[in-house]
């Protein structure tokens, strides 16, 4: 019986561990794929992309190339690209500043 409840704590534990996490990002936009829905940006000597949702995809190009970004992204797993949440300029011109999710302001 103690087997069988160790075996079940294990693999609610194991599930548990596949939630996904929001992350934030304070980063320059090195490039806007606006083909493949991503935005390209940096972190501690890396840079990866991030994928943009289809409700951000008309804000995306109003990022400024080399500007300062603060994105929250969503990680779902290491073999997959993070998901844009949200993003507020901090530094160059836009035209959207800040994208709370839904819009931009």
């Amino acid at each position: 019986m103690r087997i069988i409840l160790l075996a079940v704590l294990l693999s609610v534990a194991q599930v548990s561990t596949g939630h996904a996490v929001d992350k934030s990002y304070y980063s320059p936009v090195i490039y806007i794929d606006v083909e493949n829905h991503r935005i390209l940006i940096s972190e501690l000597g890396g840079v990866f992309y991030i994928d943009v949702p289809p409700v951000a995809r008309p804000h995306m190009e109003k990022l400024p190339i080399s500007g300062l970004v603060d994105f929250v992204v969503e990680v779902k797993g290491e073999n997959e690209m993070p998901v844009l949440k949200t993003w507020k300029v901090k530094s160059g011109e836009s035209t959207c500043l800040y994208f709370n999710g839904k819009e931009c302001k």
